[in-house]
Parts: C-alpha cells; structure tokens; sequence
C-alpha cells in the first residue's frame, strides 16, 4: 500500500485499470444485448397494444367529431328553417327528416319520416328555405313519399318573375329542369328568377324554384324553352318543411277532354 500510494506501481496500476474497464465494458454490452434480446418481445406485444388501444381511442375521438359536426350541421339546417316559418307565417309547416331515397337512378323522390298521423295529406308542398323541393305524393301512417320537383313525371305551373309570364315546369330523367311553353315573344333572359304561378292548384303562389341559365328553342318554334338552375341542393337535403294548412285543388275533370 505504501509503495501504491508513493506511486510505484502506477504504471502497472494503469495498464491492469484499463485491461479490467475492457473486460467489463465487454460484459456490459453482452449483458445489455442480451437483456435486450429477452425482453424485446415482452415490449414489442406491450406496444403493439398500447398502439391498438390508441388508435381505437382516436378511432372514437373522430366518431364524436363527426357525430358534432352532424348535430351542428343540422342544427343550422333547422334554425334556417324555423326563420323561414316566421318569415312566412301565412302557412302551416310540419317539419320532416329525410330518411330514404329512391334507388331508381330515373326517379327523383325521397322518403320523409312524416304521414297521416302527423296530419301529412298526399299533394302537400314540400319545401326548405331556400326553396321548393316537390309534393307529397304517397302517404301512410308514420312516413311519406315526396316526389322532387326534379322528376320527370314532375310539372309546377310557374312564372317569371321578370317578365310576369306564365309557363310550365317540367323535371327530367337527369334531373334537370326545363320551362316549356314560353311565348316567342316573351323576352327571357339568363337569371330570370321562376316562381310558381299558383295555377293549376297544385303548389300555392310566390314559392322560388331557381333562376333560368340558358334559354333555346329555333325562332321557328311556336314556343321557348329555358333551362333552370335550382336553389334547393336536391343531393344535400337532410330536413325539410311540409305545408299542411294548403290543400291541392284537382281540376282535372273541368278540363276539356282531348
């Protein structure tokens, strides 16, 4: 110890330190690596579930987003629409939810959750606020059939609000909407507002359909046809409002007979 500590044996003291930090460093690693190597599966199976379960909870984090942004939407879809009722007290509205499609690609109709038993009558106006979506035209007891205004079977006696004339609106397979029966005369022009008319007794007055965005026809031809962009968005119309209080008048039988 005496020699040690007078600093005889430093060199050997030196070279034995370093040989024995070799030998150890050495075992380390091997120690490490090999409790590495035991334990890598216990931890790969615990992160492999930690992993799962965070993703279900963002999985359902996301859910919920969806589901808020949902109710939100539709929770402006139906303050929309109660401003419009107030807007137009002079009708009775009964508010329905969309809940089916016709499947038919050459039919334009939807199924609302509203029938006989909500006071829902065959030939009621359907409407939002931004326009006229069709009539009711089948009824049962819990649900009915709106047929869009966009069918093809579909005719709205309407008028320009422009020109103050009359003519018919008819739906077609692609869903388009065309006005038929204007007179040559008639100055139409792109974004003439069409209104219906109120004749006929199927929809009452003054209810928006959409603007003209086209207007045809050969000078030749007895009348013009226009095309007409709708405001209503028929692929987008989750709610919608029925006017109970209007009852369609069918005049069929005072028509002449052809």
């Amino acid at each position: 110890m005496a020699l040690a500590l007078g600093g005889y044996f430093s060199g050997d003291s030196n070279v034995f330190t370093a040989s024995l930090v070799t030998v150890q460093t050495w075992f380390s690693s091997r120690f490490v690596a090999l409790q590495d190597f035991l334990t890598a599966p216990r931890d790969i199976a615990t992160l492999r579930q930690r992993n799962a379960e965070l993703e279900a909870e963002v999985a359902d984090l996301q859910a919920q987003v969806i589901q808020l942004q949902q109710a939100a939407g539709d929770t402006q879809i139906v303050a929309a629409l109660l401003d419009f009722e107030r807007a137009n007290p002079q009708n009775q509205y009964k508010l329905a939810a969309v809940i089916g499609r016709d499947p038919s690609p050459f039919l334009q109709y939807v199924i609302i959750n509203r029938g006989s038993n909500d006071g829902v009558l065959r030939g009621m106006p359907v409407v939002t606020n931004q326009g006229l979506v069709g009539r009711v035209d089948a009824v049962i007891a819990d649900a009915a059939r709106v047929q869009l205004i966009t069918d093809p079977a579909s005719n709205v006696n309407v008028r320009l609000q422009n020109a103050e004339e009359n003519a018919a609106l008819t739906g077609s397979v692609t869903g388009g909407l065309t006005l038929d029966l204007i007179p040559q005369n008639v100055d139409v022009e792109e974004g003439d507002v069409v209104l219906t008319s109120g004749l006929g007794g199927g929809y009452p007055p003054d209810l928006i359909i959409g603007q003209v965005v086209k207007v045809g026809g050969r000078d030749l031809d007895l009348f013009k046809q226009a095309t007409v962009q709708p405001v209503v968005d028929f692929n987008r119309l989750p709610i919608v409002l029925v006017i109970v209080n209007f009852k369609p008048v069918e005049i069929a039988p005072l028509l002449p007979s052809p």
